[in-house]
């Protein structure tokens, strides 16, 4: 048996933020038992704590479905687990991903507040047909943002970024995410993630949904750590490239699905994000 810790991400509300379940000391498990322990437990993901030669701790991420190299929230699930248990060693310290060594950075005060630096920005075109991903949303194309570009992002792990018209159109949103790999024919495994400047609370700047590949086994993101860093990176890039760094911007997301996740997105010349955490439960898989 594998005791897993329940976490909640990005909300100090139990049931309210995005839940990550983390194996602490998982050196005794093989691959294959942390993706049949992922698949059990369910969550988007479940990341498992080893040691490592090359930082303070390595972090391997699974799906139900299969392992990604990073993940925001399962990070924050796991370092707050390892706060929780007093294994971490100083309050600035590094992680191994599958994104490469990453800082992180602890802050307490009324409540734990969580930073990791996210990898080095990335974009690519989307050539697929947009007609068809607004349909597989559950939109029409009027609805998608005109003066925005739809493309490729990743700050550790690649989403697809959906610029949306109105803040209306994500409560009516049906994904068939079954669709998404013929029309990401380029990246056929990735996660689409839409987004808009409308708001329901004045101190986000950004408001979106997170979509999951048919393939990881889920469906929806309650709040997405790595695809909200790449929309830092994408406002910096796309919306204001003239805006005055450093800059944070807060994005809220899962309120269509009754969460309310908040990710603060750190935009200077890396990109970073933070949040808080909580504990929930801990079961035996």
């Amino acid at each position: 048996m594998v005791e897993v810790i329940h976490i909640d991400a990005f909300s100090n509300t139990p049931g309210k933020g995005n839940p990550a379940g983390v194996v602490l000391e998982a050196e005794r498990l093989d691959e294959q038992m942390m993706q049949d322990i992922a698949k059990r437990v369910g969550f988007n993901e479940t990341a498992f704590v080893l040691s490592s030669a090359v930082a303070d701790f390595r972090i391997r991420y699974f799906t139900p479905g299969h392992e990604t190299p990073l993940c925001g929230h399962a990070t924050m699930g796991s370092i707050y687990a390892l706060y929780r248990a007093n294994k971490l060693p100083a309050h600035d310290f590094t992680i191994e991903t599958g994104a490469g060594i990453l800082p992180i950075h602890i802050e307490e005060g009324d409540e734990v507040r969580i930073t990791m630096q996210h990898a080095k920005p990335q974009f690519a075109p989307f050539i697929g047909s947009k007609i068809a991903l607004a349909e597989a949303l559950g939109l029409s194309e009027q609805e998608l943002a005109s003066d925005l570009p739809i493309v490729y992002g990743s700050t550790g792990a690649w989403t697809l970024l959906v610029p949306v018209k109105k803040l209306a159109s994500f409560a009516k949103m049906t994904p068939q995410i079954e669709r998404f790999p013929a029309i990401l024919t380029d990246r056929p495994t990735c996660s689409v993630h839409p987004f808009c400047l409308e708001t329901q609370f004045d101190e986000a700047a950004m408001h979106a949904r997170h979509f999951s590949s048919p393939y990881s086994g889920t469906t929806e993101d309650v709040a997405t750590g790595t695809a909200s860093g790449v929309m830092g990176a994408y406002y910096k890039e796309f919306i204001d490239h003239k805006k005055v760094l450093p800059y944070t911007l807060v994005v809220e997301q899962g309120m269509e699905i009754d969460k309310d996740g908040r990710i603060y997105v750190h935009v200077d010349k890396t990109i970073s994000i933070s949040g808080t955490a909580v504990f929930v439960n801990s079961f035996e898989v």
